[in-house]
């Protein structure tokens, strides 16, 4: 027996690298497989277990099923890890067949999270955005910056790109990543700023405070990612009950009432707001002025990632 892998996968059970991961992952097929999943009576979502874990990191738990395929995600959420070099987000998503109990796949999960919460977005800014041309700007320049910018490029072809971080030399890295895909990108210091000149919007950081409070735009589109705890934010709460009096808030799904920081900090009855399910089954969803996409997080999206991964693997779509 190898010592590299001294506990040999089971047959028929694949164990993919982040970059084979994202291979399997291309933005259109997510966000075709986040519609069919959304229209699925057959999926199932117990809730997520989160374990705090010493030093203020988290052990997530996150299972989900249909008819067919069965999945776990494992992952470990570590904020002390921003900036190190290490991953803020480590872990595994384990996928099973229902019917044998087989593991067929076992995916890189911060390869998962990343391209399947970047598909979430783009799926809610097709069906939502008021304007999609662009400009886009882009607050963070982590990991989900990065999948957020390329989502937005192959599934909406924006062609501009405006980078705030707090590190500068993280959005430059992007803004140079960016241009390297032939597209326009350039840094910005002020993101508030910035605003009143972008289309659409994505914040995307650790959310351990606020990163946007301007107005924006009547036809904005921002999505913001970061906060998935009642702790956490990244808009400010003035912003947040502008769009709720004056525009258009749809949630990713109805976990966001006692997940999304954003809006209970500002004191939002979360509820009353329409999930991206909502939006999808609906023949001609109503939106008016400004539109806010609160993104927090479900194991339904890994599912479809998954599903996803395994129809590229057999070239037979579900």
């Amino acid at each position: 027996m190898s010592p590299a892998t001294p506990f040999p996968l089971p047959p028929h059970s694949v164990l993919l690298d982040p970059a084979q991961t994202a291979a399997r992952l291309p933005y259109t097929l997510l966000v075709s497989e986040l519609t069919r999943l959304l229209q699925d009576p057959s999926v199932q979502v117990p809730a997520r277990l989160v374990q705090p874990l010493a030093g203020g990191g988290s052990l997530f738990v996150m299972p989900a099923l249909d008819s067919r395929t069965a999945i776990t995600k494992l992952i470990t959420f570590t904020p002390a890890n921003a900036g190190s070099g290490l991953a803020t987000i480590q872990g595994d998503v384990v996928v099973f067949d229902v019917a044998s109990g087989q593991r067929k796949l076992v995916l890189d999960g911060p390869t998962v999270t990343a391209r399947r919460t970047a598909a979430v977005s783009l799926l809610a800014a097709q069906r939502l955005a008021p304007c999609t041309q662009g400009p886009m700007l882009i607050v963070g320049a982590g990991v989900q910056g990065k999948a957020h910018l390329e989502a937005f490029a192959e599934g909406l072809e924006v062609k501009e790109f405006v980078i705030a971080s707090r590190r500068a030399a993280s959005a430059q890295a992007l803004a140079l990543h960016a241009q390297s895909l032939g597209l326009q990108a350039r840094v910005v210091t002020d993101a508030n700023e910035a605003l009143a000149h972008c289309a659409m919007a994505v914040t995307c950081t650790p959310a351990s405070g606020v990163v946007l409070s301007a107005r924006p735009r009547k036809d904005a589109f921002i999505v913001a990612v970061g906060a998935f705890t009642p702790q956490m934010l990244e808009l400010d709460a003035e912003l947040c009950r502008f769009f709720a009096a004056q525009g258009t808030v749809v949630v990713d799904t109805v976990d966001a009432e006692h997940e999304a920081g954003d809006l209970l900090q500002a004191g939002l009855d979360v509820s009353r707001f329409a999930s991206l399910a909502d939006v999808v089954r609906a023949k001609d969803f109503p939106v008016t002025g400004p539109v806010l996409f609160k993104s927090c997080g479900w194991a339904g999206w890994d599912l479809a990632a998954a599903r996803a991964a395994l129809a590229q693997g057999t070239g037979t779509p579900r």
